[in-house]
């Protein structure tokens, strides 16, 4: 019995590194992975099992997205723990936030709050002792900030009689490693549940609205602003 060894046939074999072809060796390639996808019946490998150059790992990936992209949440770990942020390399500069709110009345707690008349007292006095006070104990408060040394709190509260509100604003300021956007927005939100807390028997339906961050100054990310 005779095996008959079967024929193959190829495409016409090319001189692929001939400088006079006229084919650059980028096109020369191309070819012949043309002639091995014909024989083969797929394109060949795009890197050798045996090569350098891998393919990036996820935690690769990870890696250089967390070079590449300058916008990162400094309090999660590259494993996505939550951690206190290392500020031991940063440098030292005089830094302050100023934040704000809104804490809306209604007419009746307003005339009420406006004339004094409230059975707890003078609710603008005790709301501004709880902003400042609120702003040193930021740290306690919220677990990953920073235990700093305030320089300066700042808890302003004015009447709006055309929004039957009390607008609050909040400053701090700290010469350290670390901003203080965190105690100016504390001093703000505690003014205001304090607002609340001296109204809450005059109405239920008092809302503590639009707490952010008005600006900052100081720091490596420099100064910012909101926009009017």
């Amino acid at each position: 019995m005779f095996l008959r060894r079967a024929a193959l046939i190829l495409p016409k074999s090319r001189r692929l590194f001939n400088s006079s072809s006229g084919h650059d060796l980028s096109s020369s390639i191309d070819e012949l992975n043309k002639e091995m996808e014909f024989v083969f019946g797929e394109a060949p490998p795009t890197s050798l099992a045996g090569s350098t150059e891998s393919q990036p790992t996820p935690q690769d990936s990870q890696s250089i997205e967390k070079t590449e992209n300058k916008t990162m949440l400094t309090h999660i770990s590259v494993k996505g723990e939550a951690q206190m942020v290392d500020v031991s390399h940063k440098d030292t500069t005089k830094r302050v936030a100023i934040a704000s709110c809104k804490v809306i009345l209604g007419k009746k707690v307003y005339d009420l709050v406006s004339a004094n008349q409230l059975a707890k007292g003078d609710v603008l006095s005790v709301a501004k002792i709880a902003g400042i006070t609120g702003a040193k104990q930021t740290s306690n408060l919220i677990p990953l900030c920073h235990n700093i040394n305030l320089t300066h709190v700042r808890v302003d509260l004015r009447l709006n009689p055309r929004e039957f509100c009390v607008e609050i604003e909040g400053e701090a300021a700290s010469t350290g490693k670390t901003g203080v956007e965190m105690e100016a927005m504390t001093a703000v939100t505690l003014a205001g549940l304090t607002v609340y807390d001296m109204c809450k028997a005059a109405s239920k339906d008092i809302q503590i609205t639009d707490v952010r961050l008005e600006r900052k100054t100081g720091g490596k990310s420099g100064d910012w602003s909101r926009a009017k």
